[in-house]
């Protein structure tokens, strides 16, 4: 008779004997310690909870968090009296939780530990939220220094493990955004495979394309979190969701519209740093600067910028708030949506329950507010409290949507505002672009000649205040590319504007009905440039470019 040693199966068996003994310790230890014994193996290890600890951090204080209801989180520790435990179970309790603390044994946080690798860097706590962790979007931001990088990582991502790629795919592509400041993320569905373009200072600029099957689970992840209807496939859909981050909380806006081959994605990233832009930098050439000013520091009337979706009029607001906000006033705003929290100021956000602009400027006006910010003003009834808001002892900021700041006027008219009424609410009428700046670093000096010259030789000469006007105007700058701005020539964005000041002029041409064309006349001798002139000598200075400057407005009539 042959005897055969299957030493495998006797290994299995030992490590069986000894993981026996090692959960019967743990069980007695359970009573010593008078904490709840605890086996993970026989349990599903919650991923939301696992999150809460950062691996490293759980390894080191050999725990693990297991089980998340509300605000209650399990954790489960080899060594409950450990000072690590304590200082694990202590920072939970400083952000909110309230923590339930079980022994276990080290195979079974071996098996919650293993749940790490599947995690994403971000994870839904609730529909709109997604949160991401500071260290994990950092280091995307770090890698990511310029747009070649961002498209690297991408790829990497779009290779991964199918199971647990699609949540990767989306916290890189906003995480990518973020890193080169991008405003808006585009996924546009093709016959055949879907294109992600980001918006770059106002251009879009292509990275990847990628197949549809995984455009089909990106889809629905962007949904899910977005609040919107998984499905809902031939309508078009709006929704939003939260990145939380060390810095603060930024909103995504996301609208999904039905298309030929797939429903297409935009989402629009209103991140704070962007938005924050002091007044003093926003482009706004001295003169006009100094009228704002003095008006801004009237008690009373209105000030409006206008221009198309996208020209930096919130940006605008935002600066005459945060330059005339003191302890002394009260300032209430109605947005939508809130893109940029003030402190010290009352925010409201509209919604489509009812609460609109109407009604937030119903309600703002009887909470006693010296300063109102309403966020467009787009009905009869809006226009009409925001007039007499302005002539009843609020200092008011809007924006309308007209072409140029000539065009407020005829607006207003068409909105039903008593013409009679207009100018003494109305303190002055803006309009505004975005332009590319010049990258610094490789922008190029070339000399003007032919056409080029004599376009901006005839601006130049129709500029009122002569003193604003460089002596040399032989030459301009054109952008060239660099590491620096992505290989575009252009690195951030300047404000192009123009404005007219309500005086004596301006209120005979209203009582008229005027055109366009008939208030400019009227304006003429304020000395205050327009939108055309301020662009040229931001080209004369070597802020933009000819090309830039003339894909934003048109030089000639």
């Amino acid at each position: 008779m042959t005897l055969v040693f299957d030493e495998d199966k006797q290994k299995r068996r030992l490590d069986d004997l000894l993981h026996k003994e090692e959960e019967d310790l743990v069980q007695l230890l359970s009573g010593k310690y008078g904490v709840e014994y605890v086996n993970l193996q026989t349990i599903n290890t919650n991923a939301d909870a696992l999150r809460l600890i950062e691996e490293a951090t759980a390894r080191a204080a050999q725990v693990a968090a297991y089980a998340l209801i509300d605000k209650k989180v399990k954790v489960a520790a080899r060594n409950p009296q450990d000072e690590k435990v304590k200082a694990v179970l202590e920072t939970l309790k400083t952000k909110g939780y309230t923590t339930e603390l079980h022994i276990t044994s080290t195979q079974s946080l071996e098996k919650a530990w293993k749940t790490y690798k599947d995690l994403s860097f971000a994870y839904e706590s609730k529909a709109g939220s997604l949160e991401i962790s500071s260290e994990d979007i950092a280091s995307i931001i770090d890698k990511a220094k310029n747009m070649p990088a961002v498209i690297d990582i991408l790829k990497g991502t779009m290779a991964a493990k199918k199971s647990y790629r699609v949540s990767r795919i989306l916290e890189t592509m906003v995480a990518g955004a973020l890193a080169v400041d991008a405003s808006d993320i585009h996924l546009e569905p093709e016959e055949t495979f879907i294109r992600l373009r980001y918006r770059l200072d106002g251009v879009l600029q292509e990275l990847i394309t990628f197949d549809a099957e995984t455009y089909g689970l990106l889809l629905s992840r962007i949904k899910l979190i977005s609040g919107m209807k998984l499905n809902i496939k031939k309508d078009s859909q709006d929704g939003r969701f939260s990145i939380k981050l060390a810095i603060g909380e930024i909103e995504v806006r996301v609208s999904i519209l039905p298309g030929a081959y797939n429903e297409s994605v935009v989402m629009r990233i209103l991140n704070p740093k962007t938005i924050s832009v002091p007044l003093e930098e926003l482009g706004i050439n001295p003169k006009l600067l100094t009228l704002l000013l003095k008006e801004m520091d009237r008690p009373d009337g209105m000030i409006l910028t206008t221009g198309p979706t996208g020209s930096g009029k919130t940006t605008t607001l935002y600066a005459f708030l945060k330059k005339i906000h003191t302890p002394q006033v009260k300032i209430i705003t109605i947005e939508d949506p809130i893109e940029y929290h003030l402190p010290g100021i009352v925010q409201t956000q509209v919604n489509d329950k009812g609460y609109t602009f109407l009604e937030g400027l119903r309600a703002a006006v009887r909470q006693d507010p010296d300063i109102i910010m309403v966020g467009e003003i787009r009905d009869n009834e809006t226009a009409d409290i925001a007039i007499n808001s302005a002539l009843t002892g609020h200092m008011v900021f809007s924006t309308l949507h007209t072409n140029d700041a000539a065009g407020t006027f005829p607006r207003l008219i068409d909105l039903g505002v008593n013409s009679k009424v207009i100018t003494s609410a109305l303190r002055v009428a803006m309009a505004q672009r975005l332009a590319r700046r010049l990258c610094q670093f490789c922008k190029k000096e070339i000399v003007l000649a032919g056409d080029a010259q004599q376009a901006i030789e005839t601006v130049v000469n129709d500029i009122e205040d002569k003193d604003l006007v460089p002596a040399d105007r032989s030459k301009v700058w054109e952008p060239a590319g660099c590491d620096k701005c992505n290989m575009t020539g252009y690195k951030g964005r300047i404000g192009i504007y123009e404005a007219i000041s309500t005086d004596e002029k301006i209120e005979d041409a209203i009582e008229r009905n005027p055109s366009e064309r008939e208030i400019w006349a009227a304006a003429k001798g304020q000395g205050l440039l327009t939108m055309r002139q301020d662009g040229v000598l931001k080209i004369l200075k070597g802020v933009t470019s000819l090309s830039e400057l003339e894909r934003v407005i048109a030089l000639t009539d």
